[in-house]
């Protein structure tokens, strides 16, 4: 049996990139999978049935359960209706990753406003779209005494966690917000039998190749090398955070090339005291 038998799992953004991998291991591991993808630009522009139901022919192909999803997740009623063709679909839902994403990158001085809301609505509101309706259906599982043992799997990026990136203040401050609902979330949904988690991968797909710089760090290895940046190699941390074995919530991981590491917040440097009340000078005289 695979690590994944008897599950099933919703997979935004999963007819390209990293979100194919993701499902393509999930079927290997024996979910069934709803196949989500919008189908469109790395704008966000433009929509494509075509990526989803290509990666659901592939697993079915294989010998797989898979169904093709191309509602848009940035909307209430979109990401209601992915959740509930899992739960008609397969008679439940177990697993939800959310992968989808796009860039419209552009400095703060000349950012327009679509640049930005398009960006927050498919990072931080699709995340959220998905979890809401997904915790819905679980706590009502669970207050009927079937408790649920559920994970959710969410994306972030080093670009809001660790490396500021310049050009991206959207996606950074989308990602940084994926990451603080996150471990509100697994507060929130322990009760429910839910744990939840969050990835802030590296890899080579064609929104990390949009970016400056990145290519160049990320490109196809020589023959006879191990291709540590394939977006295969993310999929592996997925599956064990979606099994039913993982302990694990309230986490998020960075996951990169040929390396794992566990990522912590906002947290205290220094501090500086006064037993009265602060005064300007004072404050500027004192802080590092």
């Amino acid at each position: 049996m695979g690590a994944l038998e008897g599950r099933t799992a919703v997979i935004t953004g999963a007819g390209r990139g990293i979100g194919r991998e993701h499902a393509l291991l999930f079927a290997r591991e024996g979910a069934s999978i709803v196949v989500n993808d919008l189908g469109g630009s790395n704008a966000g522009e433009g929509a494509d049935e075509g990526p989803a139901h290509e990666v659901v022919d592939e697993i079915v192909a294989a010998g797989g359960r898979a169904v093709a999803n191309t509602d848009n997740i940035a909307t209430w009623d979109g990401a209601a209706r992915l959740v509930a063709q899992a739960i008609s679909e397969f008679g439940g839902l177990d697993v939800v990753v959310n992968n989808a994403g796009i860039l419209r990158d552009g400095f703060i001085a000349g950012m327009d406003e679509s640049q930005w809301d398009s960006v927050i609505a498919v990072h931080l509101k699709g995340h959220f779209l998905v979890l809401r309706h997904a915790a819905t259906y679980w706590k009502e599982q669970s207050k009927a005494g079937n408790q649920p043992n559920a994970a959710v799997i969410n994306t972030a990026s080093g670009s809001g966690l660790t490396v500021p990136n310049a050009g991206q203040v959207n996606y950074g401050a989308a990602k940084a917000g994926i990451a603080a609902m996150t471990l509100v979330a697994a507060e929130e949904l322990e009760r429910y039998g839910v744990r939840v988690n969050a990835i802030a991968p590296i890899a080579r797909t064609r929104l990390t190749l949009a970016t400056p710089g990145m290519g160049a760090l990320m490109g196809e290895p020589e023959e006879g090398e191990v291709d540590l940046f394939s977006p295969a190699n993310i999929s592996p941390l997925v599956g064990y955070l979606a099994s039913e074995k993982c302990p694990l919530t309230g986490k998020v991981y960075a996951v990169q090339g040929g390396a794992i590491s566990e990522l912590a917040g906002w947290h205290d440097v220094k501090t500086i005291e006064t037993d009265g009340l602060w005064d300007i000078d004072d404050i500027a005289g004192r802080l590092p």
